[in-house]
């Protein structure tokens, strides 16, 4: 593996003076916030309008829910493409872009006359995907690496909360006006977002080496990076733990609760609760402790909930709560490390910093959907199992987090 840059002094060893893309007036942090909300609302907003859309076009309900799984898939990939550009163009253009592209996406969806057309609106969408890494990545150009970590704490709540408001968000709309309302709101919301950063994000780009202009070449940097690794790899572990436990929690808990629908989404969503919650702690307190002691803290915190869960389950202890109450600990912890490991991940390389946000992402994504994947074939229909399931990547997420404390501080003594 190559070595890696010093994270205290970022620009001390950029080569050839490097940079990318300086920013010269920062944007409002409520402007970024908007970005990374709205680079995820759409995923799910649309989740409760699903049958009616099925409906309106008859066709096939598998077809229709490619809008959501395909939607998520593209998205990993724009991302990091995205990243890259950025690094090449500057942040301001793949910002307007991206939303150029959502709003006419967006409209194109609410007049979509069948599914096919639907569908390709809705694939065109997700180019607004990359606006979460370039928020991410305006943040740590323009702040300390601990100053950065804790405004992505308060970053990360904005990203919880559009999942969770964004359903019955779209259900109240689709009732109220049909389901192409939701996509005409959200083309409001992107053009609300393109005014503010059209008028806040000013970025100048500079020339870079040729040895970063090859795309193939800068991943390849960040790829042979162990510390980049280490970041990516405790991100998602951390997401696979979540979608372990998204996949089994309604398989192994929905007959408790009497095949009640409502009552499995209220506490389903102690989860992205605690995700909030570890979020603003970690915007509260991430500037004050290192990257490496937040990373394990946060993992620990999951791990010994996990474990809780385990032993209570082992004891025959059957109350709902049982199980949903030591779950909040997954988003408690996954809402501490997400600030802490994207700040890391994004301090690697300081002249490839938009492509290791958008690298970053798309490997959180897809290793997540990789673990969860793999666990589940084994997971078995008890809640014994799905505890065990989830701690074994909670405990590689721990690893993860151990190992790229341990290489920040070998960096951090080499430095002086």
């Amino acid at each position: 593996m190559a070595s890696d840059n010093p994270i205290r002094n970022p620009g001390a060893d950029t080569p050839a003076k490097a940079a990318v893309s300086e920013t010269v007036a920062p944007p409002r942090l409520i402007t970024l916030i908007l970005l990374s909300a709205l680079a995820v609302l759409p995923v799910n907003m649309i989740l409760p309008s699903l049958p009616n859309i099925a409906a309106t076009f008859k066709a096939d309900f598998a077809l229709v829910n490619l809008s959501v799984a395909g939607f998520a898939i593209i998205t990993a990939v724009i991302e990091a493409i995205g990243g890259t550009i950025s690094d090449r163009f500057g942040r301001r253009p793949v910002v307007l872009t991206s939303l150029s592209i959502f709003i006419a996406a967006s409209i194109g969806c609410a007049l979509a006359p069948n599914i096919e057309t639907l569908l390709l609106f809705r694939a065109m969408q997700a180019c607004i995907g990359p606006c979460y890494s370039v928020a991410l990545v305006i943040i740590k150009e323009t702040s300390g690496e601990r100053e950065a970590a804790s405004k992505f704490g308060y970053l990360a709540m904005g990203w919880a909360l559009a999942p969770m408001v964004g359903p019955l968000f779209g259900g109240a709309l689709d009732e109220l006006f049909g389901w192409r309302s939701s996509f005409v709101v959200l083309a409001i919301f992107g053009a609300a977002a393109f005014a503010l950063s059209a008028r806040q994000i000013r970025t100048r780009v500079t020339a870079l080496p040729k040895s970063k202009r090859n795309y193939a070449a800068a991943y390849g940097l960040l790829l042979r990076s162990r510390r980049f690794w280490a970041y990516t790899l405790c991100m998602a572990a951390s997401m696979g733990v979540l979608y372990v436990f998204l996949g089994g929690a309604p398989l192994v808990v929905g007959d408790a609760l009497g095949g009640s629908s409502a009552k499995l989404g209220l506490y389903m969503g102690f989860v992205p609760s605690g995700f909030i919650l570890g979020s603003y702690l970690a915007g509260r307190y991430a500037s004050k402790t290192s990257l490496g002691a937040t990373l394990i803290l946060a993992r620990v915190t999951t791990c010994a909930g996990l474990l809780a869960g385990l032993l209570l389950s082992r004891f025959g202890v059957t109350h709902v709560l049982a199980f949903f109450g030591p779950c909040v600990f997954i988003g408690i912890g996954n809402g501490l490390t997400m600030p802490a490991a994207n700040s890391g991940a994004l301090s690697v390389r300081p002249d490839l910093v938009g492509t290791a946000a958008g690298l970053a992402a798309a490997m959180r994504i897809g290793g997540g959907a990789l673990i969860a994947s793999i666990a589940g074939l084994f997971l078995a229909n008890s809640v014994h199992a799905l505890f065990v399931t989830m701690l074994l990547s909670a405990a590689l997420a721990l690893s993860a987090a151990l190992y790229a404390a341990l290489l920040d501080r070998r960096q951090l003594a080499g430095c002086r």
